[in-house]
C-alpha cells in the first residue's frame, strides 16, 4: 500500500537523452511512462515537473551577451516541448495526462492554475506542470518545490543520475559517503547540491519531504512510495 497520497515527481531533461547527447531516447520516454502509470494505478495522484536540459538550456548565454530574461523564456519553452513528449507517452499507455503551462500557450495545454491542477489530479489525471514558475531567474528545481506545495503534495521527489545524496561527488570520490536521511539545515549549510538553494529553503519553510532517488533503478520509484529505504529523505 503506497505511503503517500500525492507526489511531485522532478524530472531533468538531460534524463530523456538516455543514450543521445541531445533530445529524446524513445525507451527512456517509455520506461518512465510505464513507471509513473504502475505508480498511479496503484492509487498515487502523480504531478511532474521535467527540466529542459535537453534541448535548451538559457543558464550561462548571459556571459557572452545574450539577455537572461530571453534566454530564460527559451528555456521555459523548452520544458513544454519535453512535456509535450512526456504527454504523448503516457497516453499511448493510455493514461489521462493533461499539460499545464506557467506561460500562456493555448494550442498546447491550459494556462496553470494550482486550483485546477490539484482538482484534475483528484479525478485521475496525471499533470505535468510545464514552463516552469513562468518568471526567468528561477531553475525548474525551484518551480518543482513550488508546484509541490501548490498542489498539496505528500512528498516532492527528484530523480537523478545517482542513488541518494552524498557528502561528496560519488562520480569524482569512490569514497563518497551516501545519505539516508538529512535535515534541510544541514543539506542547505552543507552545499551539498540536492537542488538549488531557493528551492531547498522553500521545501524547508513548507515542510515539503523531498526524496532524491535514481529513477532508473528498478523499482526505485514504487519502492519509495511504498516506505522501502530507496534513495536519500529530506525532512525538516
Amino acid at each position: 500500500m503506497p505511503k503517500y497520497k500525492r507526489i511531485l515527481l522532478k524530472l531533468s531533461g538531460e534524463a530523456l537523452m538516455g543514450q543521445y547527447d541531445f533530445g529524446y531516447d524513445p525507451a527512456v520516454l517509455s520506461q518512465v511512462a510505464k513507471d509513473i502509470i504502475k505508480v498511479q494505478q496503484s492509487g498515487v495522484e502523480v504531478a511532474l515537473v521535467i527540466g529542459g536540459g535537453n534541448v535548451f538550456r538559457g543558464q550561462g548565454l548571459e556571459e557572452v551577451g545574450f539577455d537572461r530574461v530571453r534566454g530564460d523564456q527559451m528555456g521555459m519553452l523548452a520544458t513544454v516541448m519535453n512535456a509535450l513528449a512526456m504527454q504523448d507517452a503516457l497516453e499511448k499507455m493510455g493514461a489521462d495526462c493533461e499539460v499545464l503551462s506557467a506561460l500562456g500557450i493555448e494550442q498546447v495545454g491550459e494556462k496553470y492554475s494550482a486550483l485546477s491542477a490539484r482538482a484534475k489530479l483528484s479525478q485521475g489525471k496525471i499533470i505535468i506542470c510545464a514552463a516552469g514558475s513562468g518568471n526567468p531567474y528561477f531553475t525548474t528545481d525551484t518551480a518543482a518545490s513550488l508546484r509541490a506545495i501548490e498542489l498539496q503534495a505528500d512528498l516532492l521527489l527528484k530523480a537523478t543520475k545517482v542513488d541518494g545524496i552524498y557528502d561528496t561527488d560519488p562520480m569524482k570520490n569512490p569514497d563518497a559517503k551516501r545519505y539516508d536521511q538529512l535535515q534541510y539545515d544541514n543539506a542547505i549549510n552543507d552545499r551539498l547540491g540536492v537542488m538549488d538553494l531557493t528551492a531547498m529553503v522553500m521545501c524547508r519553510d513548507n515542510n515539503m519531504p523531498l526524496c532524491v532517488f535514481n529513477m532508473f533503478d528498478d523499482g526505485a520509484l514504487t519502492g519509495v512510495l511504498n516506505g522501502e529505504p530507496v534513495g536519500t529523505t529530506v525532512k525538516v
